[in-house]
C-alpha cells in the first residue's frame, strides 16, 4: 500500500511533536510531504536535515490552504493512487496508516474519514460539543453517513483529490468540512474506519479558535444547505 500512497502532514507551530510523529512514521515506506504553514516556533528547523519533501509558507495561511498545497504536491507524483492526511500534533497514530489505506482500498472509497474512538473524559468539552453538533447537522440535513466529520485522519483517492484540489479555494479548519460536503454533492463514495485519538491535557496542541473557526465551519454548512 505504501508504494502507491503518500502521507501529507500540515504543520503550524507543533513544537517538538512533529519530529516525534515523523520518527514514528518509519512504519510507512512511501513519500511524506510536510506543509509548514508559516511556523514561527522553530519546530520545523530539523526538517532541513531530513530527506522529506517540504512545502513552506512564508506566513500562516490556515490548515485548508496547507492541505491543498500538500494535495497538489502529492498529485505531482505519478505513482500516487491514495493520499493520507494526518495532523502534526501527535493525535493520530502512524501505526494505523496501513489499516486506513487498506480500508480505503477495500471500500473503494473516494474519501475515507477516521471515526475517533474517544474516552469522553479525555476529550475537551468544546471539542465534544462541536463534534456532536456538526455530526447531527451532517447526518440529518445532508444525509452524511460518516459518524465523525471533524477527524483530520483521512484518505483520498487520486481522482477525488484532483477534483477537490481544483474546486476548493482553501481556508482554515472549515476546508475539512468542505471536503465532505463536496464529496456528498459529487456523489462520491464515502467510508469511515475507527481510529484512536490522543489528546494532551487541555488540548494544548490545538490551534482551533473556538469562536472564529466554529463560525467558519457553520458558515460552510449553511452555504451548502442553500446550494
Amino acid at each position: 500500500m505504501s508504494e502507491k500512497s503518500v502521507v501529507i502532514i500540515p504543520c503550524y507551530n507543533a513544537g517538538p511533536r512533529l519530529e516525534k510523529v515523523l520518527d514514528e512514521l518509519h512504519v510507512f515506506t512511501g513519500p511524506v510531504i510536510v506543509v509548514d504553514d508559516g511556523s514561527t516556533d522553530g519546530g520545523t528547523d530539523f526538517l532541513k536535515e531530513r530527506d522529506i519533501q517540504t512545502v513552506v509558507f512564508p506566513e500562516n495561511r490556515g490548515k485548508g490552504h496547507a492541505l491543498l498545497a500538500g494535495l497538489r504536491a502529492a498529485l505531482a507524483l505519478e505513482m500516487v493512487e491514495r493520499i493520507l492526511l494526518m495532523d502534526a500534533d501527535g493525535q493520530h497514530d502512524p501505526a494505523e496508516i496501513e489499516g486506513l489505506l487498506a480500508a480505503s482500498e477495500k471500500e473503494e472509497a473516494d474519501l475515507l474519514v477516521g471515526a475517533r474512538q474517544i474516552d469522553r473524559k479525555s476529550m475537551p468539552l468544546r471539542s465534544h460539543f462541536g463534534n456532536m453538533v456538526t455530526a447531527w447537522i451532517s447526518a440529518h440535513i445532508f444525509r452524511c453517513p460518516l459518524p465523525d466529520t471533524q477527524c483530520g485522519f483521512r484518505v483520498l483517492s487520486r481522482d477525488f483529490a484532483e477534483q477537490f484540489a481544483a474546486y476548493s479555494q482553501g481556508g482554515r479548519y472549515e476546508t475539512e468540512m468542505e471536503m465532505i460536503l463536496f464529496a456528498l454533492r459529487q456523489g462520491s463514495r464515502l467510508a469511515s474506519a475507527p481510529v484512536a485519538t490522543v489528546y494532551e491535557p487541555g488540548n494544548r496542541s490545538s490551534h482551533f479558535r473556538k469562536i472564529q473557526d466554529s463560525f467558519r465551519i457553520y458558515r460552510t454548512l449553511l452555504r451548502a444547505w442553500f446550494q
